[in-house]
């Protein structure tokens, strides 16, 4: 059977891409940000999954006002990097994997969660930052990627503890299909960050790393967290970090007490573009 082997979680920060895309990673105000992901380049080339199923927000580039699906799976057999209003980014584009995004959707919407299916679509920031966080600049991604969409941006959006419960049905989806496959599953967005408002340009240091720190050693507590706690405490984009409750709800310890998740590295760096950046793996032990 397929198996989750382990979960990566980062923040996707749009100058992120900028900055690798631009080549300004070795310049002073990005050097420290880029070091705190040499490890996990490495760590990438080392453990190469088969499949990465991506969980992040779309940035109203492939959905808008006009349609907001709570939670979308790219089921097609690629994905293009998507223009932002400056020309897509000068990435790779996205080779999805259909046979295991339909097995998940139809045994996850049959676990009572509803899914829209998404046979095509463009993928944002969201998604190809932390692709080339954790690659670099290849010519191809080393694998294919499931994109899961997931709404932040326009309430009402899904609590901690749905995103944290459906975490757990993908698990299951993913270990009753019938192939040898070594999945990761990647939560991104966040940490603490406001883009506007009086307090655009908030961050705060403490309750992200202790959010870190429980994320790891209690995730079933984060779930409970409302929403009103994620915006006052880490601004009105850190409800983003509902969408690493997804990867955390899928990992073994979540389903069985018995087993354990190691950390491999982690990393918190401010700012980077007003936002601060955190950034997780662990692994199944």
């Amino acid at each position: 059977m397929a198996r989750i082997t382990a979960s990566v979680y980062t923040s996707h920060v749009p100058a992120i891409g900028a900055a690798i895309d631009l080549g300004k990673t070795q310049e002073p105000y990005w050097q420290p940000l880029f070091k705190g992901y040499e490890f996990s380049k490495q760590w990438m080339k080392d453990n190469k999954p088969d499949v990465i199923f991506l969980v992040y927000n779309d940035h109203a580039t492939a959905f808008s006002l006009d349609m907001i699906p709570t939670f979308a799976i790219g089921t097609a057999a690629e994905f293009t990097p998507a223009d932002e209003g400056f020309g897509p980014r000068p990435v790779p584009k996205v080779i999805g994997h259909p046979d295991l995004a339909s097995h998940i959707a139809h045994s996850v919407i049959q676990q009572d969660f509803d899914l829209t299916i998404v046979n095509k679509m463009a993928v944002d920031h969201g998604l190809t930052v932390p692709l080339s966080l954790m690659c670099g600049e290849p010519a191809a991604w080393p694998c294919p990627v499931i994109p899961f969409a997931v709404n932040v941006v326009q309430y009402p959006v899904p609590s901690g503890q749905r995103c944290f419960n459906l975490g757990q049905a993908i698990r299951k989806a993913v270990e009753s299909y019938d192939e040898d496959l070594n999945v990761h599953i990647w939560g991104t967005g966040g940490m603490s960050h406001q883009l506007q408002g009086a307090r655009a340009g908030l961050i705060n240091r403490e309750w992200d790393n202790a959010w870190l720190d429980q994320m790891i050693t209690n995730p079933a507590i984060c779930a409970q967290t409302p929403h009103i706690d994620y915006v006052r405490e880490a601004g009105s984009e850190g409800v983003e970090l509902v969408m690493w409750l997804i990867a955390r709800g899928a990992m073994q310890d979540v389903a069985d007490s018995a087993r354990s998740v190691s950390v491999r590295h982690r990393f918190y760096h401010v700012p980077a573009s007003n936002t601060a950046v955190g950034h997780l793996i662990l692994e199944n032990s």
